[in-house]
């Protein structure tokens, strides 16, 4: 069977295509250039695997190419959304793109008869919004968007949308709702979510802000959608997909114990919140970060690990995995020499 991945290049997608090809499915994946998309990383596993891929052009911004994306598709995963690393100064720069292209892949899959789209959503669409951030979310709640920022609210609006479209049109949908992702790179692109291990290893963060999410690793994020699609009893779910919350400093405190024997030099003492709020004054991406200070997320995963046997590896093992696959495509400096 055929399944289409959306924004195939991504972080995400790129795990999801990996796992599609490692057990046996045909995969196509969009891209909005064929031209200038780098899938020399795709193209290398669909060869180890022996998998079947290709692509095609597509922009969840125009309705060329969707028809022919989703034609002889069994499934789509709809994975590609913009995440910023700073906040838009007009927040429809974020939501407008979200919601009509989710919109637009969810009405041609429904034109293509295919069997069911897995919507890649997140936990932006649950815990946010709300004034107690000691309770533990599930896939019940929904985040109250008059209090959000723009990338939260575009998550929260699109996945309504979607709900919205397939109990109009009977389309089968599923939505995984991901926390935080971390997990090995592919190749040299590197993810927001990722900024934080890529300064640590590079020795620019000496102090660390008191932030923290509920975390997930991508590659058990990929088997999630794969599980979604696969069991009958998933459609017309939601599945949070996210383990405990964890502190910045928590995974710095890992990042040390493994690389300052090698010269490593990782900062894990505590930063204190002026300091990071005068950063954010001319660090656009500190800002975003900002709105995570001292803030727990608590979720629970329960619902994916009875109902689809999900699990979940530990949090120290996707960090230690992120970090090593950063030295290995020379995102952060090769491993220093030992000083006496």
């Amino acid at each position: 069977m055929k399944v289409l991945v959306t924004g195939a290049t991504g972080f995400v997608a790129g795990h999801c295509v990996e796992e599609l090809l490692t057990h046996g499915y045909q995969v196509r994946g969009t891209v909005r250039n064929l031209r200038t998309a780098d899938v020399t990383h795709l193209r290398a596993i669909a060869e180890r695997t022996g998998g079947e891929l290709e692509f095609v052009e597509a922009d969840l911004t125009a309705d060329a190419g969707w028809a022919e994306a989703v034609a002889g598709c069994a499934y789509v995963w709809h994975v590609a959304s913009p995440f910023p690393s700073r906040q838009p100064r007009d927040e429809h720069e974020l939501i407008t793109p979200a919601v009509d292209g989710t919109l637009r892949v969810l009405r041609a899959a429904h034109d293509a008869g295919v069997r069911r789209v897995v919507l890649t959503s997140s936990l932006a669409a649950i815990a946010f919004g709300h004034d107690d951030n000691s309770r533990t979310y599930t896939e019940a709640d929904w985040t109250d968007v008059s209090t959000v920022d723009a990338y939260v609210k575009s998550k929260t609006l699109a996945e309504r949308a979607a709900w919205e479209f397939a109990r109009d049109s009977g389309l089968e949908l599923v939505a995984v709702n991901p926390g935080t992702i971390f997990g090995p790179l592919q190749n040299t692109d590197c993810s927001t979510s990722l900024v934080l291990i890529r300064r640590l290893m590079a020795g620019g963060l000496p102090v660390v802000p008191k932030i923290g999410w509920a975390t997930v690793d991508v590659r058990d994020l990929a088997r999630l959608h794969r599980l979604a699609m696969e069991s009958p009893a998933a459609a017309g779910n939601r599945y949070v997909a996210g383990g405990r919350h964890v502190w910045a400093r928590e995974m710095a405190s890992v990042l040390a114990e493994r690389y300052r024997p090698s010269g490593y030099r990782i900062g894990t003492g505590p930063m204190p919140y002026a300091l990071m709020w005068l950063i954010s004054r001319v660090d656009p991406s500190v800002r975003l970060a900002l709105t995570f200070w001292d803030r727990l997320m608590l979720v629970s995963a329960d619902k994916a690990e009875t109902e689809l046997g999900w699990t979940m590896r530990p949090v120290e093992e996707s960090v230690t995995d992120t970090a090593e696959s950063m030295i290995q495509h020379g995102l952060v400096p090769p491993r220093p020499r030992r000083t006496r």
